[in-house]
This record gives C-alpha cells, structure tokens and sequence, in this order.
C-alpha cells in the first residue's frame, strides 16, 4: 500500500509577492512496505483455502461412511486360514427300498387280489390271479397245433424208415442179381470154352452181368440219395415242431404268470388297481418292497450332475448320526434342474430303517491340502467377485477370486491373505460402496 503525504503550496496568484515561503522546497513523498510484508497474506490466504477444502472432504467422507455403516452385533466375521480343504456337496434324500419291483400284466384280463396293502410276504407266494380267457385259448389252440406236429413229425418217422427200408430191399435185389449173372456168365464161358453155345449167348451172358452190377450202383447210389433226402425232411419237420413248441411253452409261462408271486421277501406297498377290475396288458398291478436292503434317494442341483460318479464316498445323516456311504447311481435326466442319485450304506445297515425316512447326504468330491479358504457364508459363493474385509473400524470391498466351494467352506485364489478377516453375513446394504464404518 502506497501513502502518499502532500504538502499544500500556497496560491500564488492571490499571496502576496512580498512573502516568502519554504512551499516551493516541499514535493510528494511515496512509502512503500517490504515484498516479504505482501506475500505473507498471499500465502495465508492460500493455506487457508487447502485447509477448508481439507475440512470439507473430511466432512463429506465422514458423511458418506457414516451412512454406509454396519452394526458390530450383526455382522459375521471368519478369518482366511490355509490347511486341507474338502470339496463336497450336500442334499436332502429319503430313504427307499433298495429292491421294489412292481409287477404287471402279461395280459389283458380281471385281477383279483389275494392280499392288502402293509401285509408281509414270502418269495413266491401268491399275491393275485389274472383272469385271461383270450390269453388261455390261445396257449390251449398253441397246444394243439404241437400236438398235431408231433403226431405228423411221428407218422414222418415211420414214412422214412419204410421208404429206407424199400430202398434198402431194392439194392439187395440187386446184389442178388449180381450174383446170378456172375453164375450165368461162368456157365456161359465153360460152354464157350467147349464151344457147345453160340458166341451170342456167350455174350448176352457178359452183358447181363454188366447189367447187374450197373443196376446194384445206382441202387445203391439211389438209397443214399433217399436217405439224405428223408433225413433233410424229417429235420425240417422236427424244427417245425421245435418252433411250435417254443411258442407253447412262452404261452405257457405267460398262462403261468396270471398268478402273480411275490419275487422277494418283504411287504406289499401298494395296489395299483382296484379288486375285479379290467385291466390291460403291462398295467401295473402291485409293488412289493424289500424291506432287508434300504438306500437313500438324493436329489441335487444340474450342477453337480458331471462331478457326482459311482463310488465316490458319502455320508449319510440320520437323525444326527452320521453313517458312511457309497454313491451307486447318479440319473443321466435332468427334471427341475435337478438330477436324482442313489446311496447305500457301506457296511452294516442301520436297525429301525423306515420307507420315505428322511435322511441327510453329503458327497465327497475332492480333497486338497495347503489351500487358502475361509467358512462359507450363505451370501458367498462362487460367483462372488468382492467381499468386505475388517481393516480396524472399517469394511473395505476387496476384488477377490474365489474358487470350489463346499458346504461350509470356500477357496481363495486370489485377493486374500492368510489371517484376512472377511463379512460373510449379508451386506448387500451397503450397495458395493468402497468401504464402511463399523459400529458398536
């Protein structure tokens, strides 16, 4: 700042020539302060601008987490740990007879019932009869046609032994003959020798020996074409029998299978159809279950389908009392995104098993040591990209990758340290903000 100090000069036009003044020796005098002196207040000016900006992204920061805050009492906190972890996956099941055939119809026809729903049954022991009189006509006519193509195969027989036996008496006539030529043509060469026959006779005795001989070939020749050709028929005529035998005898099995036994010991679950009722073929008609052998049904998630295999070790939960297990079969369908399997006991089956018992099943399918994981939340899985972890009064959202996870635990590839203590209860609250206060 500038202050300037003046010093009035007199008018000269109206004083007085006669006095003199010291006004003429007086001039303008300009004060000036040090640029230091200036600075200063630059300098304050702008260190107080930072510290006001400073006090409101504290104040905004402060705001800001104080609206993103998560209660102490409420939230769950598990620590990341390295040791042996255990890939598995559990399910609700029901215990079920491992055997439970249902038996149908062979044919249509009446049922009548011999027992009731919930009574015990032997292994062959009759449970019901078919009334079928299309199904027994046909076995009686069936018969009746093979009674009839063993009494033709039998009248075959006894065609081809004679017809064997004239071929037979046909060559011995000509070996007979063969051998009265041989005695005509010796007395013809003596008497030819004595010249006491004609050469004529001579030889027409030669040529009937020939004529003998010839015919007992073809005789012979003949009877064993016969024989093949005989033999070639009554095969043919016994594989027709064959054939219609085994017709009788499905049709017998099937006459036989209108009683309906029992096919194990156990109980009878149910009747699928009403007493005396009309039913038709394959219609189901009882089932019976083997109460000896029980396995738990499962049901999981599509997921699970391609990882779950034969044989893999389970434990099976029944109230409370875990029991170990063997996976043996997994459903290669799909309903409902869920895919059905089976369990049995792996040793001695449990007393007191009951049908349609609930049971609990866990399913190993992988173990690793040496992995970082940490308990598995019900809002953590897989999928999970972020999670909250403890950094003194704080929450921070920290990128992870997770990987398997088990019913209680989960993998950590990367994005965490062994010692992290990590939110896995519910915090979709805080709208993925960066970080929030913890409060008692």
């Amino acid at each position: 700042m500038k202050i300037a100090q003046l010093k009035r000069l007199p008018d000269t036009t109206h004083a007085s020539p006669t006095i003199r003044t010291t006004a003429g020796q007086d001039a303008p005098v300009e004060i000036t302060r040090p640029r230091w002196h200036r600075q200063k207040w630059i300098w304050a000016g702008i260190g107080a601008s930072v510290l006001l900006i400073a006090a409101l992204v504290w104040l905004l920061n402060e705001w800001a987490d104080s609206k993103n805050a998560l209660s102490a009492e409420r939230m769950r906190v598990v620590s990341v740990t390295r040791g042996k972890f255990v890939r598995d996956v559990a399910a609700q099941g029901t215990v079920i007879a491992a055997v439970n055939p249902t038996l149908f119809a062979v044919a249509p026809g009446t049922v009548s019932y011999l027992v009731r729903a919930g009574d015990t049954v032997k292994k062959g022991q009759p449970l019901a009869t078919l009334d079928s009189p299309d199904l027994r006509n046909e076995y009686e006519r069936e018969q009746a046609t093979l009674d009839s193509l063993n009494a033709a195969l039998a009248r075959q027989e006894i065609e081809i032994r004679r017809q064997l036996l004239l071929s037979k008496q046909q060559a011995d006539i000509a070996r007979v003959n063969i051998q009265a030529a041989e005695r005509e043509k010796n007395r013809a060469q003596a008497a030819w020798d004595q010249r006491v026959i004609s050469e004529q006779d001579y030889r027409r005795a030669l040529d009937d020996l020939d004529t003998a001989r010839l015919n007992f070939d073809h005789a012979s020749a003949t009877a064993d074409l016969e024989r093949d050709s005989l033999a070639l028929e009554l095969r043919t005529k016994r594989l027709e029998r064959d054939r219609q035998a085994l017709v009788v005898s499905n049709l017998k099995s099937r006459v036989d299978e209108l009683t309906i036994r029992s096919p194990v010991d156990g109980m009878v679950a149910n009747l699928a159809q009403a007493e005396k009722a009309r039913v038709a073929e394959s219609a189901p008609l009882i089932t019976v279950v083997d109460l000896s052998v029980f396995e738990v049904e499962f049901q999981v998630a599509e997921t699970y389908a391609g990882d779950i295999k034969p044989g893999m070790v389970a434990e099976i939960n029944l109230d409370g009392r875990p029991r170990p297990g063997v996976v043996t079969s997994i459903s290669p369908e799909v309903r409902q995104s869920q895919v059905t399997g089976r369990v049995k006991f792996s040793g001695e089956q449990p007393p007191g098993l009951r049908q349609n018992q609930r049971a609990a099943v866990r399913i190993v399918l992988d173990e690793r040591d040496n992995l970082l994981k940490f308990e598995r939340g019900s809002f953590i899985d897989g999928p999970t990209r972020a999670v909250y972890v403890v950094r003194g009064d704080r929450a921070v959202r920290t990128p992870v990758q997770l990987g398997a996870a088990s019913v209680s635990e989960i993998e950590v590839i990367s994005g965490l340290s062994e010692g992290d203590r990590v939110i896995i209860s519910d915090t979709r609250d805080l709208n993925d903000a960066p970080q929030a206060v913890i409060t008692d």
